[in-house]
This record gives structure tokens, C-alpha cells and sequence, in this order.
């Protein structure tokens, strides 16, 4: 029972830091677009950023990386306890996404040209790499 709950609480903490780390790449990446764009279109306001974000071609590379934050929201949300399997299959999705490749698809070439382009993602690449492969893993 005791281990069960450790175990629990050790998952929620991992699910919990991964989550943040991912919103911060997200945020990096998103600055990175936004910088772009306003070289060729002008400034954006914050509520035309979000539309962009919604429903501009540009942007729609990073919805995958939304999808994967979005899945840890309902895995931290669950009524049934996050099975190992869950968190494993999580990390994996993680790794295939964040894997930058000039000659992938959109995802990874666009992820490729922003790991380039800002130290920032670097950084921030970085950080969910080094949790999702360090040796402590619920």
C-alpha cells in the first residue's frame, strides 16, 4: 500500500515536472514563430498571437506539441490511477516528437530550424530531454 502510494505521488511529481518543461519549450518555440512572423507581417497583439496560434497554417506545427501537454493534463487528471505503461508510452511520444530532422516531417523540420535559430529552445530541449532520460522514472 505504502509503495503504491509512493509510487502514485513519485508519477504525479514526474507527470507534473514534464508538463511544465514542455509548456516552457512550447513557450520557446511559440517566441521563436511569433518573431518570424512579425518580421514579415508586423507586430501582433497577444489576442492576435492566440488566433494565430488557433488557426494559422504557421503555427499548426506546434498543435502536436500541444497534444502531448494536453495528454499529460488528463493523465494528472485521471479518476484511475496512471498505469506504467501510460507514463512509458507518454515518454516515448515525447522522444519521437522532440527528434529535430531537416528531412522529417513538418514537425521535425520546423523543430529542426528552431533548435538552430534560438538558444532558448535549445535550452529548453534540454531540460525535457534530461528528465525524460534520467534514471529516475515512476
Amino acid at each position: 500500500m505504502v509503495n503504491t502510494l509512493i509510487q502514485r505521488i513519485l508519477q504525479h511529481q514526474f507527470l507534473s515536472n514534464l508538463r511544465i518543461k514542455l509548456l516552457h519549450l512550447h513557450k520557446m518555440l511559440l517566441n521563436v514563430e511569433r518573431i518570424t512572423y512579425e518580421q514579415v507581417r508586423g507586430n501582433v497583439s497577444r489576442g492576435e498571437l492566440l488566433q494565430l496560434v488557433i488557426n494559422h497554417d504557421r503555427f499548426a506545427w506546434l498543435h502536436q506539441l500541444s497534444q502531448l501537454i494536453l495528454q499529460i493534463d488528463n493523465l494528472l487528471n485521471a479518476d484511475e490511477p496512471v498505469t506504467e505503461e501510460a507514463i512509458a508510452t507518454l515518454i516515448t511520444d515525447v522522444r519521437t516528437l522532440l527528434a529535430p530532422n531537416e528531412w522529417g516531417n513538418d514537425f521535425a523540420i520546423k523543430y529542426d530550424a528552431a533548435l538552430q535559430r534560438s538558444p532558448d529552445v535549445v535550452l529548453a530541449h534540454a531540460d525535457v530531454v534530461k528528465l525524460i532520460t534520467s534514471d529516475f522514472q515512476p
